[in-house]
């Protein structure tokens, strides 16, 4: 690991004005640069609102939120984001979903514009790597929901961030497709090298993909515990059957149920 690309320092984040809710209190980590990172805690925790806080969405009242060494004042331009619903625009191919990000980005429109068969076939590279090879043709309806989400993973990625926030990107999904997009991701990973900072309820899916996983505590939310996942990569699906693997994840729910408790 090298010098961190994302840190949180002693942050506060209030919603609602002076009186209003309190979501995250003397919120601190660093995430390095390459690392994947989870984080985890019980509902309401205050998750989103550090992924809002990281990508730009939210400016906090106290503390400091670097990204690549600059503080964070306004919206982070390098970072790529997916959500737990893809929001593929209905009237657009899949294709053109993905380069939707290309077309807002100043510096990437007027790339666009002038080198569109390069982006496309970039688009084009994408989707074969999430294995929707041959899919840009087609529309959002066409597709079921795992093919959505590995078509936003995609969009994500389009614009070479060199940080992936994820939120519970995979949380409505059966657990077979699950499986297969946590492959997905722990290779795409491992063959672009981005820092990636994953929100997830799924204990074992933080465990399966992630190097650390920082716990939260309930409301004002602030990081209770860092686990360090000691499994060498790559990590085969078998891995979520062995006795080390689950004793970890145990681990994890007590701390969250004991972090509920104390809410």
């Amino acid at each position: 690991m090298s010098s961190p690309l994302v840190t949180i320092s002693d942050v506060q984040m209030r919603y609602g004005g002076a009186e209003g809710t309190l979501a995250v209190e003397n919120l601190t980590l660093a995430v390095d640069k390459g690392e994947f990172a989870a984080v985890v805690g019980p509902s309401g925790c205050g998750k989103s609102t550090l992924m809002r806080l990281v990508t730009g969405l939210h400016i906090p009242q106290q503390g400091v939120v670097e990204v690549a060494g600059n503080r964070v004042t306004k919206p982070v331009s390098m970072v790529g984001m997916a959500f737990q619903n893809p929001t593929m625009l209905p009237w657009r191919t899949t294709l053109d979903n993905i380069l939707l990000p290309l077309e807002v980005v100043d510096k990437h429109r007027r790339r666009l514009r002038a080198n569109r068969a390069d982006y496309v076939a970039k688009a084009e590279k994408l989707l074969e790597t999430v294995g929707l090879k041959g899919f840009g043709e087609k529309y959002p309806w066409q597709l079921s929901g795992g093919m959505q989400q590995r078509a936003s993973l995609c969009r994500a990625l389009i614009h070479e961030p060199e940080l992936l926030m994820l939120d519970e990107p995979f949380g409505a999904l059966d657990s077979f497709t699950r499986e297969e997009l946590w492959c997905v991701i722990r290779d795409l990973h491992a063959a672009q090298g981005v820092t990636i900072v994953l929100v997830t309820h799924d204990l074992r899916e933080a465990v399966f993909l992630a190097d650390r996983i920082f716990v939260m505590s309930a409301r004002p939310g602030r990081i209770v515990r860092e686990q360090v996942v000691p499994f060498s990569r790559p990590r085969d699906l078998e891995l979520l059957y062995q006795a080390d693997f689950n004793d970890i994840v145990h681990e994890l729910r007590g701390n969250i149920a004991d972090a509920r408790k104390a809410a």
